[in-house]
Formats: C-alpha cells, structure tokens, sequence
C-alpha cells in the first residue's frame, strides 16, 4: 500500500494520504507506463525487437522513445514542462535545475535572497560593530600560563560572537526556505513565478517551517551534548578521551541525521506535513539512498563554498586596501581595528555571494525530494498531469493555476 500524500501543486488543495503516486487513476486517464530504472529495460525489452516478416511492417516505436534500430534501448525521452525533464534525475541535471531556475525567474529569486541576505548583513554589521567583544590578540612573549589563558578568552570570544552569526543564518534559512520552495516547485511545472503567488503560498506554512528550522538544530546541540556529557563528567586525562571519541561519535550521528532529515523542509511545505511528520517523511524518502544524497549535498556545499569566494574575495581584499591597516595586515595576521569603509564592502560581497548561494543550495535540496519520488512514487506521472503534458491526462480536479 502506498501512503505517500501526493503533490501539492501550486494554487491546489491540501493533499490526504489516499491521494498518494499509488492512487487508482480516474476513469479517462490514461493507465500509468511500467516503471522501470535507467539501468534496466521494462519487460520484453531485453533484446532487440525481431525484425519483421515478409508482408509485414515493423511496429512503431513506444511513445516518447526515439526512433532507429537501438530504440528500444538507452534512457527514455521525457517530457520537459519545466527546468528538468519528467523522469529519475542526474546529478548534473539537479544542478542545472536549480541554476536554471534562478535563469528563468532572476527578477523574483533575486528580490528574495537580496533582500534576505541585506537584512542579514546589516544585522550582523550593526552587531558586529557596536554590541559584540573584539576579538583579544594572544601575545607571542607571554608566559605558556598566560598564552593559554588567553587562547581560552579568544575561544570564549569566538563562541559568543558565533552565536548571533547562527541565529541569523537559521532565520535566512527559515525565510529563503520558505518562499524559494515554492519557486523551484512552479518551475519544474513551467508556470510563471511572482512574489505575490510564492508568498500565498508559503504563509499558510511558515508556522510550522519555523518550529522545524529550530527543531533540527536543537536535535543537533543534544546529540552532541549526549556525547560529550559522559567525558565531561569523568574529567582528567581519560574524561579528554572520552569528549574526544564521545565528540566524534556526535559528529558521525549528527551528519547522518542531517542527510536523513534533508528532505523535510520540501515535504512539510509542498505536502503540507507536520513539523514530526515531515521528518518521517524525509527518513522514509532518504532511505536507500543515504550516500547518493550525501554525495550531492556535499558536491553541492563545495560549489556555492567556491563560488562564495570567487565573489567575495574581491571586496574583503579591496576593503582590508582601503580600511585598518591596510593590506598588509591582512597577510600578517594582525588584529587591526576595523571601520565602517571595511565593514560595508566586505558586507556588500557576502550579501551578492549569499544571494547567489541561496537558490542553488534551496533548489538542490528540492529537486532532490522531486527525484526521490519519481523513483520511489512515480511522481512523474503526477507531475505531468499537472503541467498539462499531452498523454499524461487532465490536471487534478482541485488545480486551478492557469498554465503558462
């Protein structure tokens, strides 16, 4: 029995768990294709078709597969209603989606993220300059004592100006999340794209959004708390021992929950799940596919990582030329004291890296969920009546969005 709940299409009602991928198509629908993988051809598809006999016409090819003699084998035709084709997904084909997303609705996804990524960077400037320590220098000619005296301030230091770097960045999650869901879900439909649409669509769930963006991260510091707890209590030198494995070990956990729950945020938005339900959810589509998935989001953090730097390191190397002490203190490692000039360039890079970087990483993780359910739900099949594809049979009966 399938429980998946279905699409939740743009301009749609709430899905229920009986309208899932394995839901018996209404009558005038055409009978879904057999699923098979890219790996492996559907049945009596095994070896060439035998060629035909005197007097007698070779059948046609199946629809939506090429013609010639090797078209029963390769990778199927799909259809294209949107940034990427209505079948299991490439590595190379998630990636060009999210980027052709943000292509095709610049004007929209670009308003978002900028404006995210200013407040974002405002904030931590204004925080930055007036209300959090100035990181202390540790002084090579002081006593071993003293030098570690110092070194623990520094980290003291760093753990408190880290804390509202955190906060801010789970809240542009929280927002970019929210609103760019929705974008890349109208894109693989190929439908128009406005702020005003994204956001009637998102409101209604950013309650729940939120109580999930603080729900993983506190699932996060207690799994890490769990670990390191016991080596902290025994203390001396077998207590650093145990922090050490017991903090690894933490690690390995946290980064499999993560991969494991990565999903979650597209199903609690466009399946309309519950903050614990839209984690089983995710569990139960990641399931299988642990490493493919790890792999893609780590392929995925490196490059929005590169192209950050590509953006940035311009404006912090011309604001450490034009602020502090120069360029020079930038290569010796000096603590200089920072004005205004450096601070608002090296702000301005990381907003426009940021507004760069949060669409690709929002669309990646979407189209992951899409993928996932075209193989697992054949949502394929759903999608396509939804984008009105020929052959594929008329739109859900509760879908009124006019069709680009």
């Amino acid at each position: 029995m399938n429980d998946s709940p279905g699409w939740a299409s743009p301009g749609s009602p709430s899905p229920s768990d009986d309208q899932g991928a394995g839901a018996p198509h209404p009558a005038g629908d055409q009978a879904p294709a057999p699923k098979w993988s890219e790996n492996q051809p559907p049945a009596a598809q095994w070896s060439p078709p035998a060629a035909p006999g005197p007097g007698r016409q070779a059948p046609p090819p199946p629809p939506g597969r090429g013609g010639g003699p090797y078209a029963g084998w390769g990778r199927p035709t799909a259809p294209k209603p949107g940034v990427i084709p209505l079948r299991p997904l490439g590595v190379g084909e998630i990636l060009d989606g999210a980027v052709s997303t943000l292509r095709a609705h610049w004007r929209t996804v670009l308003g978002i993220t900028l404006a995210v990524s200013a407040v974002v960077q405002i904030t931590q400037i204004l925080l930055q300059r007036y209300v959090l320590p100035q990181q202390p220098q540790i002084n090579p000619d002081a006593s071993p004592s003293e030098q570690l005296e110092q070194l623990a301030e520094s980290l003291r230091v760093s753990m408190v100006s880290a804390a509202p770097a955190m906060l801010l960045g789970l809240m542009a999650t929280f927002v970019t999340t929210a609103l760019l869901t929705f974008v890349v879900s109208r894109s693989v439909l190929g439908r128009p794209v406005t702020f005003s649409d994204v956001w009637s669509e998102a409101r209604p769930r950013l309650l729940p959004l939120l109580g999930l963006t603080f729900l993983v991260p506190l699932i996060v510091v207690a799994v890490v708390a769990v670990g390191i707890a016991p080596g902290l209590l025994i203390g001396s030198g077998a207590g650093a021992l145990l922090v050490f494995l017991g903090g690894l070990g933490a690690v390995l956990v946290v980064l499999w929950l993560t991969v494991r729950f990565s999903l979650a945020y597209s199903a609690l938005m466009l399946e309309r799940q519950g903050v614990l339900a839209s984690l089983r959810r995710s569990a139960k589509l990641v399931q299988g596919s642990w490493w493919r998935i790890f792999g893609i989001l780590i392929l995925t953090a490196l490059l929005t990582f590169v192209v950050a730097m590509i953006v940035s390191l311009p404006f912090t190397i011309v604001a450490y030329a034009v602020d502090g002490d120069g360029i020079d203190a930038m290569f010796a490692g000096g603590n200089a004291q920072l004005g205004w000039t450096f601070l608002i360039i090296s702000g301005i890079g990381a907003v426009i890296a940021s507004a760069i970087m949060y669409p690709i990483s929002a669309g990646v993780t979407v189209l992951l969920y899409v993928d996932q359910r075209i193989r697992r739900e054949a949502l394929d099949l759903e999608l396509g009546r939804a984008a009105g594809v020929p052959g594929y049979g008329p739109a859900s009966p509760g879908d009124t969005t006019p069709r680009s």
